[in-house]
């Protein structure tokens, strides 16, 4: 690094219009800082949540910042860590050209995470009344769910490591949405293979909607079948191996180390089921949901909103801001549709019996 140059550190979120979810990404961000010295670090969201990433990246040009190393606060790289913070990062690298932009990669499939990983799992296991022997327990750990099936195949991949590492009597993984098998019909399967007890793990930072429904639909299956025991582990949050992973990744762009896996990716090669998605445009499809849950940290959900503050009569009933998911107000006060042409490309297998549309809301 020259004399004349100082670093900047930004991490990237998604974004929820969990309040409480939103807490916990600023507290580990938080956590992150004083790891890189005296480097600033900044935190912001592709949606529902403020601050937006340019606004973190403006802290961090406000501060000084020459060189910013921006990783993706996502655990597998799909669409989000592929297209949508790229994307950004581009927009505001082309308007700011005085600071360089440099991009990580995700948290992926690490040792670190793994053990992060386990720990969770062995909360709930001490946690439990009585001692199920590991071999009459099954171990289901929940994946997001992506349309981008070298994630989705990730998450396999952890499972796989858990379920072997423990020594549990079998494990499988099933999704919060967009791919298959869901929740419920996955916890139905499990249900019938005859195991004593069955853990499920959300293999997610952060809470929010889909941890509620998972947790929820887990209960729903439960209540079916009283005779297993059903133990709802821990999300991953803010622990210390995640901490030091997210650390490892901005150390790897510093270092020149920063090599993503694109030999599996769907938009690089022939990968099967997505050849036609080969060469797709590098565009975001979140700006016209950008920034637009803020101001709602007086909800009635008291942060542990279930997505209710996003409608109309909800909002007019409690004195609420409302905005419409797809117009906000700009900086300078106009009204903004988005009319235009973008949508996301259809995922190959939506006619799955087990899935993959975003689990019932009722769940």
């Amino acid at each position: 690094m020259s004399a004349s140059e100082k670093l900047g550190v930004m991490i990237c979120g998604h974004g929820s219009r969990n309040q409480n979810a939103m807490k916990e990404f600023a507290k580990l961000s938080q956590g992150l800082k004083g790891r890189f010295g005296d480097v600033p670090v900044e935190y912001g969201y592709l949606e529902f949540a403020n601050p937006v990433i340019s606004h973190g990246l403006d802290k961090l040009r406000d501060q000084g910042c020459t060189k910013v190393l921006a990783v993706p606060g996502m655990l597998f790289a799909a669409g989000h860590a592929k297209n949508d913070i790229p994307s950004v990062l581009n927009t505001y690298q082309a308007q700011n050209p005085g600071m360089e932009v440099i991009y990580g990669r995700e948290l992926g499939v690490d040792l670190k995470m793994i053990r992060a990983a386990g720990a969770r799992i062995q909360e709930a296991l001490d946690a439990a009344n009585d001692k199920v022997p590991l071999h009459e327990t099954m171990l289901m750990v929940v994946g997001r769910g992506s349309s981008d099936p070298d994630a989705n195949s990730n998450i396999n991949k952890i499972m796989r490591m858990l379920w072997e590492g423990f020594g549990f009597g079998w494990g499988e993984v099933c999704y919060s949405g967009v791919t298959f098998p869901l929740v419920e019909p996955g916890l139905e399967h499990a249900a019938k293979l005859g195991y004593r007890r069955i853990v499920v793990f959300p293999y997610f930072l952060f809470t929010g909607v889909l941890i509620k429904r998972i947790y929820s639909f887990t209960d729903t299956v439960a209540d079916r079948y009283r005779d297993i025991e059903f133990l709802k582990a821990g999300y991953l949050n803010d622990h210390e191996l995640v901490l030091s992973t997210f650390e490892d990744r901005v150390n790897e762009i510093e270092a020149g180390q920063n090599v993503m896996n694109c030999q599996m990716c769907k938009y690089r090669e022939q990968v099967l089921g997505f050849e036609d998605q080969v060469g797709l445009a590098q565009e975001s499809h979140h700006h016209h949901v950008e920034g637009i849950g803020g101001g709602l940290e007086n909800c009635p959900c008291n942060g542990d909103c279930d997505a209710s503050c996003r409608d109309e009569a909800f909002c007019k009933a409690h004195d609420l801001p409302w905005t419409p998911l797809h117009t906000h107000d700009h900086a300078h006060g106009e009204a903004h549709s988005h009319d235009h042409d973008h949508h996301h490309h259809p995922y190959p297998h939506a006619d799955h019996p087990h899935g993959p549309n975003s689990m019932k809301k009722d769940g």
